[in-house]
């Protein structure tokens, strides 16, 4: 049943996410609020290698990732990089669903040709702010203008320095700035406020570039209760810089916090949670289980245990999720990749530049064409 007006039944989005962040959460937001039921194409590793260079997770990580963004019903692996009407069929879907920038292929195609022509198409917005180019030149910068609230010159430099061709800009490879609005965080929350029997679990961190790792840990977490209400305390910038040093956080608070409260696993986020998981805390949240994972517990300002106090009331947990993924093993993949990133994103870039061009081009013939009659 494939209602014009209305979009109804299953529909598809098929995606590459080579690092998955809260852009493409997003995006899949979005196109669940289009219809009922939304399957995920995710491609495997050779496909995105072929068309738009190294992935910065393997396949394997990104089913997964894609699987524990909340408003994703199925996926598919190994979907391939065209999407057919053959495909959508298979699937039985009524449309697919892109962002609003241009997917080409390796010959410079648009991905979505065919499905266009049906009318079996609709589209998205992109986030603003957010692409993986631009938090790859934020790992490979080292400064941190990142950050939520430094004055940025770092920031403007790296606009115009990083994941650009010598000439030109395309709109759909470029950078911007990310602006957090409410409006932004009421649409990612769950809204649900906990219910009589379940079982409230806190957890803090800086939970920075939210990766495998993270999922692992939170899937975890939520399996520690028959009914759990997960809330994740997120650290301010500053704190996070101050345990973690370098540039991190890569992601600041803002966006750290759509990242995490797009996860399946997490029902509410303390947006700049205090370092100690203090008694207000806890009795403000009515906090049954502390949990932290394998890593590091580095100690408070003054020297002190963060987690002394759930320690002293018998609520605090190690949870060992089987995976140990770092935010830093991902920095380190990115900067061993960096040149094949570079020049994944200066081809990438001429090629949306010679459509633009093509673009262009026509709509002068066309105005010409209509001055002439």
């Amino acid at each position: 049943q494939r209602s014009e007006g209305h979009p109804s039944g299953k529909f598809k989005l098929p995606t590459h996410y080579d690092m998955v962040h809260y852009g493409h959460s997003n995006q899949l937001r979005q196109a669940k609020a289009m219809g009922d039921f939304l399957i995920v194409g995710v491609h495997t590793d050779a496909e995105i290698s072929k068309h738009k260079g190294p992935p910065v997770f393997t396949q394997a990580e990104r089913y997964k990732m894609v699987r524990a963004i909340k408003w994703v019903d199925e996926i598919v692996e190994g979907a391939p990089y065209v999407t057919t009407l053959e495909t959508l069929d298979k699937y039985n879907c009524d449309f697919c669903v892109h962002g609003d920038d241009i997917t080409l292929t390796v010959d410079g195609k648009d991905t979505y040709a065919e499905v266009k022509r049906e009318g079996r198409y609709r589209e998205c917005k992109r986030t603003q702010g957010v692409s993986t180019t631009d938090l790859v030149g934020r790992m490979l910068l080292m400064t941190k203008a990142h950050h939520s609230n430094m004055d940025n010159p770092d920031y403007q430099q790296h606009t115009d320095n990083f994941g650009k061709g010598p000439k030109g800009h395309s709109p759909w490879t470029g950078v911007s700035q990310f602006l957090q609005t409410s409006q932004k965080i009421i649409q990612f929350a769950s809204g649900k406020e906990p219910q009589p029997g379940d079982t409230i679990i806190y957890v803090a961190g800086a939970f920075d570039l939210f990766h495998i790792g993270h999922v692992d840990f939170l899937e975890m977490v939520y399996k520690q209760a028959e009914r759990p209400y997960v809330i994740v305390g997120l650290h301010f910038d500053q704190e996070v810089n101050r345990y973690k040093g370098k540039n991190y956080p890569i992601m600041n608070i803002h966006e750290r916090t759509l990242s995490v409260l797009a996860c399946r696993y997490v029902s509410e986020v303390v947006i700049g949670a205090p370092y100690a998981v203090g008694k207000d805390l806890l009795d403000h949240f009515k906090v049954d289980l502390v949990c932290h994972g394998k890593t590091e517990v580095f100690p408070d300002k003054d020297g002190s245990d963060p987690y002394a106090e759930p320690r002293k009331r018998g609520i605090f947990r190690i949870i060992n999720s089987g995976n140990n993924l770092t935010t830093d093993d991902i920095v380190q993949r990115i900067i061993e990749n960096r040149l094949q990133f570079e020049a994944r994103n200066q081809k990438k870039e001429a090629k949306e530049m010679a459509v633009i061009e093509a673009m262009k081009r026509r709509e002068q013939q066309e105005q010409s064409g209509a001055a002439a009659q």
